[in-house]
């Protein structure tokens, strides 16, 4: 597979780690090499968190520069905005749950928090596919697994199928959640 490159962010405490495990595990699942790293900063306060995943050959490191995502994935409407004009490509693609957490710049009065427009104004600009998530979920906990949802309901990781997320989810969520979280998996 030729190299494929994925940008997440969030907040703090929206399960951007597991997002980005499962991402992972899904691609290795398919059979291809993938790496992975996540930056946490402030995630104890509510700070951004974010993933960087490199699939395909060759793969030296999880590492990319700005603008080169072909896939972003974001847990939060500031951040999906954030994430989309730093790191996308033109061509690549914009997932997001359609929810405002309030990062901490906008809680600070940094930052304006972003109007639900704002993020497809954006990708319209950028020349980027978007996709809004915008299907109520019982848990917030769950929203990274909604994303995941979308991720391979419209195939867009090559090679990488809805059994291959199965398999992810069974390897890292505990028996009392997995079973909830493969219906939203299933059910998009």
């Amino acid at each position: 597979m030729k190299r494929f490159d994925i940008y997440m962010a969030g907040v703090g405490g929206q399960g951007i780690g597991l997002l980005s495990e499962a991402v992972l595990r899904a691609a290795d699942y398919a059979g291809h090499t993938a790496c992975g790293v996540d930056t946490h900063g402030l995630a104890q306060r509510g700070g951004m968190v974010e993933s960087f995943v490199r699939i395909g050959s060759p793969v030296t490191t999880p590492l990319f520069r700005r603008g080169r995502a072909s896939l972003v994935l974001a847990l939060e409407r500031t951040e999906a905005y954030r994430a989309a004009e730093a790191w996308a490509r033109p061509g690549g693609t914009l997932i997001y749950y359609d929810a405002s957490w309030q990062p901490l710049s906008v809680r600070l009065g940094k930052d304006e928090p972003i109007h639900p427009g704002g993020v497809e104004e954006c990708c319209a600009r950028l020349e980027v596919g978007c996709i809004a998530v915008t299907t109520a979920v019982p848990d917030p906990r769950m929203q990274n697994v909604a994303l995941l949802a979308v991720l391979a309901r419209e195939k867009l990781i090559p090679g990488v199928e809805i059994e291959h997320y199965r398999k992810a989810l069974r390897d890292l969520l505990p028996d009392r959640v997995l079973e909830e979280n493969l219906k939203i998996l299933e059910g998009m």
